[in-house]
């Protein structure tokens, strides 16, 4: 297995104001910790402005409210931020397509593009296949299988605190078992990108 820690990760996550970005749900908002030799070095985050109602549902999930986004960025000013952010990195989240949707058609509407070259992995798919006694794979249940003492709150910056926890116990996991490419999502990012813009993504191994 190739060292983990000679590899650039960013784990990152959104909340919303619903499933659908295409049916008109917007990111309200966004929060990243970039990795490197397996530790934290920098943070990123921001509530986001999704210029249109957050629905009582939302609320009750996540706990963010009208009044507190009114002044935030819209997407279209915090995203190409990330996209700096995450440059260079593997992409990592719990359910990341989840997350790479919103991100990625957000993204489209102002003609931008994260960087389909990156490698993407999912801490559910590697829940999968490491734990698969597991059953059902919400991130909470995975954290709680860990031994990882936290509770999944439903906002951006504290999912990827516990998401990175995760990630770090299912890495350790990998190298006692001799594992590698666990969790990778191959050529994810290219199902986001206009085509002329496709280009073969890069190979990964941990």
């Amino acid at each position: 297995m190739n060292n983990p820690k000679d590899q650039s990760f960013v784990i990152f996550d959104v909340e919303t104001t619903g499933l659908s970005p295409q049916g008109g749900d917007r990111i309200v908002e966004i929060a990243a910790l970039k990795i490197k030799n397996m530790k934290v070095v920098k943070k990123f985050h921001s509530l986001v402005n999704p210029q249109r109602e957050i629905p009582m549902g939302a609320f009750s999930v996540n706990g963010i409210s009208q009044d507190m986004v009114k002044d935030a960025p819209a997407s279209r000013e915090i995203l190409p931020d990330f996209c700096q952010f995450a440059d260079g990195s593997a992409l990592v989240g719990h359910n990341v397509e989840f997350d790479l949707g919103f991100v990625c058609y957000e993204l489209s509407l102002v003609n931008q593009y994260l960087d389909d070259n990156a490698p993407v992995i999912d801490t559910l798919k590697m829940a999968r296949q490491l734990l698969p006694h597991l059953g059902r794979y919400p991130l909470w249940s995975v954290a709680q299988s860990l031994g990882i003492k936290s509770e999944q709150k439903h906002r951006a910056m504290a999912d990827v605190e516990l998401t990175y926890d995760v990630f770090c116990n299912l890495v350790k996991m990998m190298g006692e078992k001799d594992i590698s490419e666990v969790g990778l999502l191959p050529n994810v990012l290219q199902k986001y990108q206009p085509p002329k813009q496709v280009r073969n993504q890069a190979t990964f191994q941990w």
